[in-house]
C-alpha cells in the first residue's frame, strides 16, 4: 500500500520551514529558506502562492515522493487567518493583507490546502506530539520576532469567535512604554520579544555602553537569537540585563493568565526560547512564582517545548485530521 504524507510549511517571521511528514515516520524531508524573499512588492501578492508551490515542488522532487501520496498542504501563517475560508486577514511579516491563500494556491495544485495561525499550528503539534499529549488545558507561548499564544481547553484548540484568540503578545502590560508593531503602546510583545530585546540592547550600545554585540551594531548586522546566546555565554552584563527584564515580563504575563485560566501546563517555544532557554527559563519560573496565586501555581508546569521549530510542522498532521478527516 502506498504511504501517505502531508506537506507542512511554517512561515515564520524570519524563516520558512517546510516538511514532508506523517505520524509514523515523522519528518522525512525538510526545507528551509529565509522569509525575506516574501517581502516584495505587495502588488505582486500572487507571487506568494507561486513561491509556496515552488517549495511544495522542491520537497516532492528532492524526496522522490509523488503528489498522489500527499493528502494535504498545511500552512502556518504568522498573522490572523480564517482556517475555514483559507483567507489571511493580515500577516505583517509577509506584507500580506486580505488574501485568500487557499484559493490562490489551489490554482497550482489539486492537493487540499489548509491554513492556520503559526502558533496555533505549533500548539496542535505540542498537543498531539509533545508535552500536551495527556493534558486537557494548556497554554503555549512562542517568543521570537513577536510573541504569539495558543490555547487548549478541554483538549480542543480554542480559536475564538473570529479566529483571533491567543494574541498574547498584544496584552497591554504598561500604559506607557514602547510602541508595538500593532500600533498600540505598552504591549507585552513590545517588551519581551526578540525585536524588543534587540531594540533596547542596540539603544544602550549606541549610547556608549559596552557589549559583546557592539561590533554587530556598528556594522549594522542583524542581531538574532544565536548572537544573544553567544553574548550570554560570554557573560555580557548588558545583554543579561535585557534578557532578565524580558524574562521577568514573560513570567508576569504567564502568571496573570494562569491565575485566570488555571492551566495544567505552560509550554514555551520560539527562537528566543530555543536558543536561550537555559538562561531564560529559570528567570521566567521565578517571576511566574512571584506573581502567581499560590494555589494556581501549584498545579502547573512551565517548560520549553521538546519539538523546537518542528512543533508547527507536526501540527499540520492534527490540522489535516480535524478539517479533512485524514490520518497519515
Amino acid at each position: 500500500m502506498e504511504r501517505k504524507y502531508i506537506i507542512s510549511i511554517d512561515m515564520g517571521g524570519t524563516k520558512i520551514l517546510g516538511s514532508i511528514i506523517n505520524s509514523k515516520e515523522g519528518i522525512v524531508k525538510r526545507y528551509k529558506r529565509s522569509t525575506k524573499v516574501q517581502k516584495g512588492n505587495p502588488k505582486k501578492k500572487n507571487d506568494f502562492a507561486a513561491t509556496l508551490y515552488e517549495i511544495v515542488q522542491e520537497l516532492l522532487n528532492s524526496s522522490k515522493i509523488s503528489e498522489n501520496q500527499i493528502s494535504a498542504i498545511c500552512l502556518g501563517i504568522p498573522g490572523s487567518v480564517n482556517p475555514i475560508t483559507g483567507k489571511i486577514g493580515i500577516a505583517p511579516n509577509l506584507n500580506i493583507k486580505n488574501y485568500n491563500i487557499k484559493e490562490k494556491l489551489q490554482k497550482f495544485t489539486k492537493i487540499p490546502v489548509l491554513i492556520e495561525n503559526d502558533v496555533n499550528l505549533a500548539t496542535l503539534g505540542i498537543q498531539h506530539f509533545g508535552y500536551g499529549i495527556d493534558k486537557k488545558n494548556m497554554l503555549v507561548v512562542f517568543v521570537g520576532t513577536g510573541i504569539g499564544g495558543g490555547l487548549v481547553f478541554n483538549s480542543h484548540l480554542y480559536r475564538g469567535t473570529t479566529f483571533f484568540a491567543g494574541e498574547i503578545g498584544h496584552i497591554e502590560i504598561e500604559k506607557e512604554g514602547p510602541q508595538c508593531g500593532c500600533g498600540k503602546i505598552g504591549c507585552f510583545e513590545a517588551f519581551a520579544s526578540r525585536t524588543a530585546i534587540v531594540r533596547d540592547i542596540v539603544a544602550d550600545i549606541k549610547s556608549g555602553k559596552k557589549s559583546v554585540l557592539s561590533k554587530l551594531v556598528k556594522e549594522n548586522t542583524p542581531i538574532k537569537s544565536k548572537a544573544l546566546l553567544n553574548a550570554m555565554t560570554r557573560g555580557d552584563k548588558l545583554v543579561a540585563r535585557h534578557i532578565n527584564a524580558a524574562s521577568e515580563k514573560i513570567g508576569l504575563v504567564l502568571a496573570n493568565l494562569n491565575n485566570l485560566l488555571n492551566f495544567e501546563i505552560i509550554v514555551l517555544g520560539g527562537g528566543v526560547i530555543e536558543a536561550l532557554h537555559s538562561f531564560i527559563l529559570p528567570k521566567v519560573r521565578e517571576s511566574f512564582k512571584n506573581h502567581s496565586l499560590v494555589s494556581s501555581a501549584k498545579g502547573v508546569r512551565v517548560v520549553a517545548t521538546k519539538l523546537g521549530d518542528d512543533a508547527a510542522l507536526y501540527g499540520g498532521l492534527a490540522l489535516a485530521e480535524e478539517f479533512l478527516g485524514v490520518k497519515v
